[in-house]
C-alpha cells in the first residue's frame, strides 16, 4: 500500500501544470465610446470658436490681424442705444410671432386635412411637403420674381388679370409690405414640416377615443377640443419650439430677398451681425449682437420648454 501511495504522489507530481484561464473580453464596448469621435469634432469646430469668440464681444476687433483692444462692454452699451439694432429686435420679434402662430395653424389645418381617408392623402402629403426639401436661398429668388413690382410680372400681373389691378404693390420695396412679404415666403416653405410633425402626432391618437365619443354624440369640433387637441400636446411643443428658433435666428431668406431693406424695414439680429462683421468690419461688435441674440434665443427656449411640458403633463 505505501508502495502504491508513493507511485500515486510521484505521478501527480508529474502531472502538466493547469494553464491560468484566460481572461474573457467582453463583446461589446462602452456605448459612449461611439460618440467621442462625434463629440471631439463637434468641440474643434463649433465649441471651441465659439467659445473663443465670445472674448471678441469685449474687444474692438476688425476681424483682421491681431490688433485688438480690450474695450470692457462698450460694444454692449452700444448695442442698447443703437436705433439699427433695436429696430432688428422688432422686427425680429414680429417675424417670430407670425412664423410661430401662422406657420404652425397652417401646418395643423393641412395636417388634420391630409390625416382623412380621401384617395389622394399621400399625393397631397407630399405636394405640401415639397417646398420643404427645397433650399431656402432658391426659395427666396423664386419669390423674390413673384413679387416683382412690374405691372406684368409675378403676383401682380396675376391681380390684374383678375380685375384687382388696384392691389398691385412694390411687395418688397415698400416698408409697410416687405416684413409681411418676407414673412410669408417663409411660412410658405415651413407650414408643411409643421404637418408632418402633426400629422406624427394626430397618427398616435387612439381611433377608439373617436369611436366612443362619436357614440356619446360628440361633434367634430368637440372631438377635437377634448380628444385630439390635448394628445398632440408633444407635437405642439417640438413644432413650436422649432419655428421659435427658426424665427429668431431668420437669416437666408431676408439676405436673398431684400438685404435687410428698404432701408432697415427688414433687417433683423441675423442681418445686423453680418452687416457689423462683414460689412463694416467691425467683428467685436458683431460678437456682440451674437452672443446677445444666442442669450436671448436661450431664455425663450427655456421658458417656452417650462411651459409646454407643464402643458403636456396636466393634458
Amino acid at each position: 500500500m505505501t508502495v502504491l501511495k508513493e507511485a500515486a504522489a510521484s505521478s501527480a507530481s508529474r502531472a502538466a501544470p493547469v494553464a491560468p484561464r484566460r481572461r474573457r473580453r467582453s463583446g461589446t464596448a462602452p456605448p459612449w465610446l461611439f460618440a467621442v469621435p462625434a463629440v471631439a469634432v463637434y468641440a474643434l469646430v463649433v465649441l471651441y470658436p465659439s467659445l473663443a469668440g465670445v472674448g471678441s464681444a469685449f474687444t474692438d476687433w476688425s476681424g483682421v490681424g491681431e490688433d485688438r483692444s480690450f474695450i470692457g462692454l462698450a460694444n454692449f452699451r452700444e448695442l442698447l442705444h443703437d436705433e439699427q439694432a433695436l429696430g432688428s429686435l422688432r422686427n425680429t420679434l414680429l417675424l417670430t410671432v407670425a412664423i410661430v402662430f401662422v406657420q404652425n395653424g397652417i401646418g395643423l389645418l393641412l395636417a388634420l386635412g391630409v390625416h382623412t381617408a380621401i384617395k389622394s392623402r399621400m399625393t397631397l402629403r407630399a405636394v405640401f411637403f415639397a417646398p420643404v426639401v427645397v433650399s431656402p436661398v432658391m426659395v427666396a429668388f423664386l419669390w423674390k420674381y413673384v413679387y416683382n413690382p412690374a405691372p406684368d410680372a409675378g403676383l401682380n400681373a396675376l391681380l390684374g388679370s383678375i380685375g384687382l389691378g388696384g392691389l398691385r404693390q412694390d411687395w418688397l420695396g415698400n416698408p409697410d409690405l416687405a416684413l409681411w412679404s418676407t414673412a410669408f415666403t417663409v411660412i410658405w416653405q415651413c407650414a408643411g414640416y409643421s404637418m408632418v410633425i402633426f400629422l406624427a402626432g394626430l397618427e398616435g391618437v387612439p381611433k377608439e377615443l373617436h369611436e366612443a365619443a362619436m357614440v356619446d354624440g360628440a361633434g367634430s369640433l368637440g372631438r377635437f377640443r377634448y380628444i385630439t387637441w390635448p394628445l398632440l400636446a408633444p407635437a405642439v411643443t417640438i413644432n413650436v419650439m422649432l419655428s421659435t428658433v427658426g424665427g429668431l435666428t431668420l437669416f437666408s431668406q431676408i439676405l436673398a430677398m431684400t438685404g435687410g431693406g428698404p432701408g432697415y424695414a427688414t433687417d433683423t439680429l441675423s442681418t445686423v451681425l453680418y452687416k457689423q462683421a462683414f460689412v463694416y468690419g467691425r467683428f467685436g461688435y458683431s460678437t456682440a449682437v451674437a452672443l446677445v441674440l444666442a442669450l436671448f434665443v436661450a431664455a425663450v427656449s427655456f421658458v417656452q420648454i417650462a411651459y409646454l411640458r407643464s402643458r403636456e403633463t396636466t393634458s
